[in-house]
Parts: structure tokens; C-alpha cells; sequence
């Protein structure tokens, strides 16, 4: 009978020469590369902008703007926030804003339908851009010429 004695030295070695360890790490790397790319994608890669959510509606009181020729516009508006807006929203910009854009304009002018949107898509940036994006959008509530 012949003894063996055991060198764990030895079989270390026998074993990284076995040409199945090394496909077999390869195999758990990639294993571990796509688990990562995997949280990555989903829990830590930005995501890009967030669209604002639709919060409270802000009706402000109508009021009344001198227009050209000796006429008047009583126009009342509603601001609609976003969900991230502080309350209560002080409407004192939008109507300054309001007043600054319709005031001294002619009834012709505001009787058009296609002029009145393109104001008042003016007035919505103008407002997104003074409430710092809590606004997102404008509603006339009232609009009248006389």
C-alpha cells in the first residue's frame, strides 16, 4: 500500500489548470456585471425630466383693463398649479402680467379667437417663468369687451 500524502499546494494547482474554473469565474463576472447593469438601469440611472403633475385650480377675481378707443376688457382668470406649488399662491403676478399684455390693445384685436390663444399662450409663459414652474397653465374664466 502506498500512502498519499496531501498537498493542498498541489491540488490548488491542479485545479486552475482545469480549464472549466476559468469559464466558470467568466460566468459569475458576467453574472455580477449584468445584476449591476441591471440596478443601475433601474434604481440609479436618471430617469430624465418629470412632467408636472395638475394640483389646485387658482381662480382670481375679474378685473377690468382700459383698452384703446375708451373701451374696457374685464377679463378673470384661473391658474392651474402644478402639485409642487406653495399654498396659498399669491395671484398679484398674474395680474400684473395680465395687465402688462391686454392692456391698450384694441377690441378688434382681443375679438379675434386665433389672436386671443396667442395671447394667452403668451401670458402662460410669461407666468410659468414668474411663478418659477408651478403654473402650468391659464384659464380665461371671463372675457369681456365693451
Amino acid at each position: 500500500m502506498t500512502t498519499m500524502t496531501a498537498d493542498p499546494k498541489a491540488k490548488a494547482t491542479d485545479d486552475e489548470k482545469k480549464p472549466g474554473s476559468k469559464k466558470k469565474l467568466i460566468i459569475v463576472v458576467v453574472a455580477l456585471l449584468a445584476v449591476a447593469g441591471g440596478v443601475y438601469n433601474f434604481v440609479l440611472r436618471d430617469k430624465g425630466p418629470v412632467e408636472p403633475q395638475a394640483g389646485e385650480v387658482l381662480v382670481i377675481e375679474p378685473i377690468q383693463l382700459n383698452l384703446q378707443g375708451g373701451h374696457y376688457l374685464r377679463v378673470g382668470l384661473a391658474l392651474q398649479l402644478t402639485t409642487t406649488a406653495e399654498k396659498p399662491t399669491d395671484g398679484s403676478k398674474a395680474l400684473d402680467a395680465t395687465i402688462s399684455l391686454l392692456s391698450g390693445r384694441s377690441v378688434e384685436e382681443l375679438g379675434v379667437a386665433k389672436e386671443r390663444d396667442k395671447l394667452k399662450t403668451e401670458l402662460e409663459k410669461e407666468l410659468e417663468e414668474a411663478y418659477e414652474g408651478t403654473v402650468m397653465g391659464v384659464y380665461f374664466t371671463e372675457f369681456v369687451t365693451q
